[in-house]
């Protein structure tokens, strides 16, 4: 299956563009497509969290992927 993949603050950075596209395997969940990315780019393992944002509902490990979900990468904010 194909997912688009939107990303924020430092993951774009990390990445390099604003979204990603991967083609993975039906039925991947959060916790699987988290380690796919973080064998790509190394550095999204060094954050001290991400959260992962599918359909606009923060997402547990488990929750099950399917092509058309809105899928986003969130990482830790700092500010004041």
């Amino acid at each position: 299956m194909k997912l688009t993949i939107a990303l924020f603050g430092i993951t774009r950075e990390i990445v390099g563009r604003p979204t990603l596209e991967l083609t993975t395997p039906d039925g991947q969940s959060v916790q699987s497509l988290l380690a796919e990315l973080r064998q790509q780019y190394p550095a999204l393992g060094k954050l001290s969290s991400l959260a992962v944002a599918v359909n606009n509902d923060y997402a547990t490990d488990d929750t099950p992927l399917h092509e058309r979900d809105e899928i986003a990468l969130i990482p830790p904010v700092s500010g004041g």
